[in-house]
């Protein structure tokens, strides 16, 4: 039977198969020295940016605390628009009652703290000597066997702060204290400044912020942004009214039981309520301490009315005012704050709070429905 050529053909040997396939291959060249310098440079890099960021660390917290300010403040301009202001008039009488409240606050403790050092200085001696003599240290020296170390302690701080050999140690202290004092007039400063820009640009901001997404998300994604503005401006606000009320309230007890300097004690008391969960406390440990400076007796009436306040705002303040703010988690709150105050101080402890209202609900309104959907 005749066959053709082709079909006659005998098929290669598989060695020769093998061989030629081998010598078809692509080489594989691995270039270790280009891999090396750029994952050097990537890793440079990093460290580059890691330093930035640590020097605008501060200016960064700034910015946060700017942002959240607008944020409390936008409900409020948002208020008097639909009263039929424009929105320039409605933030120009919002930042002007911000500026006037600053003020005023600073017109009210700063005569306060010179007054009462200038008597501190002038009255040592008479001081150190009602301390000396007072029934607390009498009672701290019987707990401690009636040895009089505690007198011997106290001697001895009076006279090392009465030395002027040490009035030099104390100056580089008052020194640094004053840089302190001028550094947060000047973040107070940027503060209010930067606050105004993101008070009025605020809508402008949301939108130019929404080109980001695509445009199948964008709805989706102005609606979680507009519920957290306003989550964050609603929490921003129900913080300061309760440090307000404890501010307000504080005074009026403190002056009624006659505690030292009740107007600044009424502003520190304000202050520390903005820091949640952990700043009432902190505030009440410190004016009681403050008013043994009266009598012990008007430091435990402080401690008590303090005990008393911290429930009353716990179980009756805080729901009704936080009731429309995001519920954080209390073991959130506490490590929100911890974290917040190791890394930018108090200022640190006052944003990471709403930052964590914010991941709350992305996480509840972005990550858990994609999550149910499959």
């Amino acid at each position: 039977m005749w066959r053709s050529p082709r079909a006659r053909q005998a098929p290669p040997p598989a060695a020769q198969v093998t061989t030629d396939s081998a010598s078809r291959a692509p080489e594989v060249k691995i270039r270790s020295f280009r891999i090396g310098f750029v994952g050097a440079l990537g890793v440079l890099l990093a460290i580059l940016l890691g330093g930035i960021i640590s020097q605008l660390g501060t200016v960064l917290l700034y910015v946060a605390l700017a942002l959240f300010l607008a944020l409390g403040l936008d409900p409020v301009v948002s208020w008097l628009q639909r009263r039929g202001l424009p929105r320039w008039g409605a933030i120009l009488i919002v930042f002007v009652a911000v500026i006037g409240l600053f003020v005023g606050l600073i017109a009210a403790i700063v005569p306060i703290v010179v007054s009462q050092t200038k008597l501190i200085v002038e009255n040592w001696e008479d001081i150190r000597d009602n301390v000396l003599n007072s029934d607390f240290v009498a009672w701290l020296n019987a707990l401690g066997g009636g040895d009089h170390a505690i007198d011997d302690a106290i001697a001895s701080a009076g006279d090392w702060l009465a030395d002027p050999a040490n009035l030099g140690a104390l100056g580089g202290g008052i020194l640094a204290v004053g840089v302190g004092i001028a550094g947060g007039f000047t973040g107070a400063t940027i503060v209010l400044i930067l606050t105004l820009y993101f008070l009025a640009s605020l809508d402008s901001m949301k939108r130019y912020s929404e080109r980001f997404v695509p445009a199948s998300s964008r709805r989706s994604y102005r609606d979680v942004t507009e519920e957290i503005t306003g989550s964050v401006g609603r929490y921003v606000i129900g913080q300061f009214s309760l440090g307000a009320i404890n501010g307000v309230l504080s005074l009026i007890f403190l002056s009624i039981i006659g505690a030292p300097a009740p107007i600044l004690l009424a502003f520190i008391a304000f202050l520390l309520s903005l820091v949640p969960l952990v700043g009432t406390l902190t505030g009440a440990v410190i004016i009681s301490l403050v008013c043994l400076a009266a009598s012990p007796l008007t430091a435990l009436v402080a401690a008590i009315y303090y005990l008393v306040y911290m429930q009353v705002e716990a179980y009756v303040l805080s729901p009704r005012i936080m009731s429309r703010a995001v519920a954080v988690p209390g073991a959130l709150v506490v490590i929100a704050a911890v974290a917040g105050g190791t890394l930018g101080g108090v200022l640190g402890a006052l944003v990471a709070i709403p930052v964590a209202a914010s991941l709350i609900i992305i996480v509840e309104k972005v990550i858990f429905p994609r999550q149910d959907a499959h």
